[in-house]
């Protein structure tokens, strides 16, 4: 109930009646009072006026069912929403949660990881109140060898959430870090189980960082947040539900399409590196080139400084300004 009140307040204009919210959940004046007074003691600010109804002025930082539901839009709004004060991994749960038949969309976000996961085995830092850590799942019904163009997507959706939340958007270091002014501000992580030849789920893990004001020295050159870039405090409620809606949408067009060539061209437009020198950090050598950006499969085109044009499919790169990279 919390949810769908908060939702109510956060989409009205004005201040919105008891009765009115009555009808809309169909329950008690009693139970919305309770509700409410329930909301005020968790540190909303709800302004409640004689003859008019409740107005929401305020609302914490934090990450519960009720505060991040209140602010979904996307298709799987109604999807199982799981919240943890603190977890080993939300890719883990999401794992957890898909082998005991979660549908598509559900969403696991935790406040605190013990063990967040990274690409090659690293951990993702998440200290309490200041980063976002989420994981959902997905269902689809395209070949395996398809599935690597959705961190390409996750991409993005993350950077077309941090956009709308603050008004400045990050570039995309291929294939899935969000960096601004050189530095990363998100990881992606996806993993899929197959059942024999089929996709049985795959999982999308998302990490950003959000209200940190300082990083360990060993960070310091390699990290930055949300706050350090715009000098102010976010929802992070708000940039889940963003991040979901955003996937969504690009999400269902790539079901439809199976390649990247609906996304291509605005991939490539905040693709970090585009069109300038690039260091490919390859298991056999390593090797510089030219970033060309994507194809329609999300490789990375690099042309040989002999003027051959690579595709990876894998692999790292590093590129000029990012992550200490002179």
């Amino acid at each position: 109930m919390k949810r769908k009140i908060l939702k109510m307040l956060r989409n009205a204009k004005n201040h919105v009646s008891g009765q009115e919210i009555c009808d809309a959940l169909g329950v008690s004046r009693t139970a919305v009072w309770k509700a409410v007074n329930a909301l005020k003691a968790e540190g909303y600010g709800i302004e409640a006026v004689q003859n008019r109804g409740y107005r929401l002025v305020d609302a914490p930082d934090v990450l519960t069912e009720a505060e991040i539901g209140s602010f979904r839009r996307d298709i799987w709004a109604e999807a199982p929403l799981v919240v943890f004060g603190e977890t080993d991994s939300t890719n883990t749960q999401a794992n957890l949660l898909a082998e005991s038949g979660s549908p598509e969309g559900t969403l696991v976000v935790a406040d605190v990881q013990t063990s967040g996961k990274g690409r090659r085995g690293r951990t993702w830092i998440n200290p309490p109140g200041q980063q976002v850590a989420m994981s959902f799942i997905l269902r689809p019904h395209f070949a395996p060898d398809r599935a690597s163009m959705l961190t390409l997507i996750a991409a993005m959706a993350g950077r077309g959430a941090i956009a709308e939340l603050t008004g400045t958007a990050p570039a995309i270091k291929w294939p899935n870090d969000l960096v601004m002014n050189g530095r990363k501000l998100c990881g992606i992580l996806t993993e899929m189980k197959l059942e024999e030849y089929d996709i049985a789920h795959i999982i999308v893990g998302m990490g950003f960082n959000v209200g940190q004001e300082e990083f360990p020295e060993e960070l310091a050159d390699r990290a930055t947040s949300l706050f350090r870039e715009t000098g102010k405090r976010w929802s992070r409620a708000a940039l889940c539900a963003l991040v979901m809606d955003y996937f969504a949408r690009y999400y269902r067009r790539f079901e439809e399409e199976q390649n990247l060539g609906f996304l291509r061209e605005e991939y490539n437009a905040c693709l970090a590196g585009l069109g300038k020198e690039v260091r490919v950090l390859a298991p056999e050598a390593e090797w510089t080139g030219t970033s060309l950006g994507i194809n329609e499969a999300g490789e990375l085109l690099v042309r040989h400084e002999a003027g051959e044009v690579e595709a990876l499919s894998s692999g790292e790169i590093s590129v000029r300004g990012i992550y200490g990279y002179v």
